[in-house]
């Protein structure tokens, strides 16, 4: 059986552990510098006065003058997320992750260990910690498991049977599948509202009015396909920081801390020859925020120069003076080295590199980010019905 972990407002509630006050407050969590004036997540509090995530700025504060809008701390949610990670993983879970807030895990491997699924749930649940309010849902496909994680209350597990998914799924909202705000809007024009809706329309009807992401909803909505959640690879724990005795905006300043930090982490005995594959600078900013910027290599290095090169023109981004420099290493790459054939076969070097690439691609998206195009209907008149998109694996 799939399970999903939620948390849900996880963003909003890393940045408040700093502000236990707050959160007993009418609290929203601000939008990024730069980006469309929306609202992140919202305290219970805040949406008890009318306000909701994604509403726009101007319309809360008016709806809600005392709204205290928080800024985001992505290096405190970072921190914080691998702490529940690994705490779930010290119990015997091999969890996967899907965004922050959001894991994925089988419970066929702990099963045994703890007696059930139930009391495998209870334990994620224990792992977690109270505090988080996080929400478990289990079935045997991987949507129908994340819908139940949203149904379910703070603190409480939900457990759908394979043969009431559908039956389960019929009055949830179109808010849980992937589609973007256009296509939903579509869709209740057309009347369609909930999932069981839209799963009672012909498959080929919704591919041909929404396309290939219409087509992949309407097969969510009928419950999805089986699939195995595969366990992460834990990150490597190669990190460096740097505390400023005053707050430090210069850039000549902050480039020679980095690096500093650059040559402590890479003589690093821990790094075992390995290559960086992955590597992020991080900042404690004055005011308490945070600031992270993350790089998968295209080809893993441990060069000086390179990684300089590659990161140091982050630091122009910084928004603020910083109090505190981070600099890590994310992944590694497995070996040291690659062992060359003396006669390579036809090919055998386009592979290699393919395979390098998608290795790339998901080490910086995630896993499932990669596709492949496979036919299943060529004689189709639709053209989104001839193909499917499916994980590549290799």
């Amino acid at each position: 059986m799939i399970a999903c972990l939620a948390i849900p407002g996880f963003e909003l509630r890393a940045a408040l552990r700093r502000r236990p006050r707050v959160a007993l407050r009418p609290a929203a969590l601000s939008p990024a510098e730069g980006m469309e004036p929306l609202l992140g997540p919202v305290t219970a509090a805040a949406e008890a006065e009318g306000v909701k995530p994604g509403m726009r700025l101007g319309e809360a504060l008016a709806l809600c003058p005392a709204l205290v809008l928080v800024e985001a701390d992505p290096q405190g949610a970072e921190r914080e997320w691998e702490e529940i990670l690994r705490r779930l993983e010290d119990a015997g879970i091999a969890v996967s992750p899907a965004e922050r807030g959001t894991a994925f895990f089988e419970t066929r491997g702990v099963e045994r260990l703890y007696g059930g699924v139930d009391p495998a749930l209870k334990r994620a649940l224990a792992a977690v910690g109270s505090s988080w309010d996080a929400r478990i849902g289990a079935a045997e496909r991987k949507f129908a498991a994340l819908a139940a994680a949203h149904v379910a209350g703070p603190g409480q597990l939900l457990v759908v049977s394979d043969e009431h998914t559908r039956e389960f799924l019929a009055p949830l909202p179109l808010g849980l599948l992937p589609l973007g705000e256009e296509q939903q809007q579509e869709l209740k024009e057309l009347g369609v509202r909930r999932l069981g809706e839209l799963a009672g329309l012909p498959g080929g009807a919704v591919a041909e009015r929404l396309g290939p992401d219409g087509r992949r909803a309407w097969s969510l909505a009928r419950g999805g396909e089986r699939r195995r959640v595969r366990g992460r690879r834990p990150p490597s724990e190669l990190v460096e920081r740097l505390e400023f005795p005053e707050a430090v905006g210069n850039e000549l300043t902050l480039r020679r801390a980095f690096n500093v930090l650059l040559d402590r982490l890479l003589v690093r005995p821990e790094r075992e020859q390995r290559f960086a594959r992955k590597i992020a600078v991080a900042a404690r900013l004055v005011g308490g925020a945070s600031w992270r910027r993350t790089l998968t290599l295209r080809d893993p290095t441990i060069e000086r120069d390179r990684l300089r090169a590659a990161l140091a023109p982050k630091l122009a981004e910084l928004p603020a003076p910083v109090v505190e420099l981070r600099l890590e290493i994310v992944e590694l790459t497995e070996s040291t080295g690659q062992q060359l054939e003396l006669v390579q076969a036809a090919g055998a070097e386009l592979d290699t590199r393919l395979s390098e690439s998608l290795r790339q691609v998901r080490s910086s998206t995630g896993p499932g980010s990669v596709n492949t195009v496979v036919e299943v209907a060529p004689w189709s008149r639709i053209p989104e019905a001839r193909a499917l998109f499916v994980p590549r694996d290799d």
